[in-house]
């Protein structure tokens, strides 16, 4: 899952975005709202974090912008502002949840957990599930029945992504960006490998879920 974190607190950025890949989650940060705007609306980002007091341009204005947009990503607002009329204000602009500072680490990754849930079909236990298989976040672990196998981080990145997509066709181009980012210079074979290893991982297994190749687009998950 690939995060944006928009936060001008340097100290608190860099605390915030080593919690999250600490997590197993793929995170950019961005120190200002037009820098925010701008990674937004790419819409490779399953969350965005975002900052009320910013420079530039205020939370309020970037999540406004995107909402006109009609980007619906879902928003957590942070704010040092813990009023009932701020929090009003924001969830009025189109956030789905608010975040007083200072704020415990379980607690930002329970409103994580529960913000992302409507992506994918997700268990209680927040493990992931398609056809036969499930996917384990907090062992990075493939299953099905008693069978299982551990992946590795970006073996669990495709295939997260994959499962969240559903039966939709995942291209290369949107897997590339969303897992290793617009400045890397990872290619389609870097996908193809990931593939490539994923399949033998779900015929370890014994699951019926196979990974379909579009010819010329990209990946599907059939189950």
């Amino acid at each position: 899952m690939r995060i944006l974190l928009v936060e001008d607190e340097q100290h608190l950025s860099e605390a915030v975005a080593y919690i999250l890949k600490k997590n197993h989650y793929t995170v950019d940060t961005v120190y200002d709202g037009q820098s925010g705007l701008d990674y937004a609306q790419t819409g490779i980002y399953d969350l965005i974090i975002l900052d009320i007091m910013l420079p530039v341009m205020d939370g309020i204005q970037v999540l406004q912008t995107l909402r006109r947009s009609h980007l619906d990503t879902p928003v957590l607002l942070l704010s040092a502002k813990s009023e009932i009329q701020d929090k009003v204000q924001g969830l009025d602009s189109g956030a789905d949840d608010y975040l007083a500072k200072p704020f415990s680490t379980d607690e930002l990754l329970a409103r994580i957990r529960a913000l992302t849930r409507r992506k994918g079909e997700i268990a209680a236990d927040n493990n992931l599930t398609f056809g036969d298989i499930t996917l384990i976040p907090s062992t990075m672990t493939l299953s099905r029945g008693n069978l299982s196998v551990n992946l590795t981080q970006k073996e669990f990145q495709v295939l997260e992504h994959l499962i969240r997509r559903g039966n939709m066709i995942s291209p290369k181009e949107q897997i590339i960006e969303k897992l290793w980012g617009f400045d890397s210079d990872a290619e389609a074979n870097h996908v193809e490998v990931y593939v490539s290893f994923l399949r033998k991982k779900l015929n370890f297994v014994k699951s019926n879920v196979t990974i379909h190749a579009v010819r010329g687009v990209g990946y599907v998950l059939k189950a």
